[in-house]
């Protein structure tokens, strides 16, 4: 391709909001759906359901969190 085609798709990602995140996107979004599951199947109430849900979007942060920890970063 020519220095012009590939700046007219880079202008069309930019205008329609797109990015290229590759791979992270889909393990992160398949590592939610499994920690999704696994909360709600072991949700007894609703309410721990719901929290259950807000770990499984926010364990990534705890677990950078604690490998830095265990690095001594």
């Amino acid at each position: 391709m020519d220095e012009e085609a590939n700046q007219s798709i880079h202008n069309h990602h930019k205008e329609k909001g797109m990015n290229n995140n590759g791979i992270a996107g889909g393990v992160y979004g398949m590592a939610f759906i499994g920690a999704l599951v696994y909360y709600f199947s072991h949700a007894i109430t609703f309410w721990v359901g719901v929290l259950g849900f807000f770990k499984a979007l926010l364990w990534p942060a705890f677990l950078i969190y604690q490998l830095l920890e265990f690095l001594k970063m």
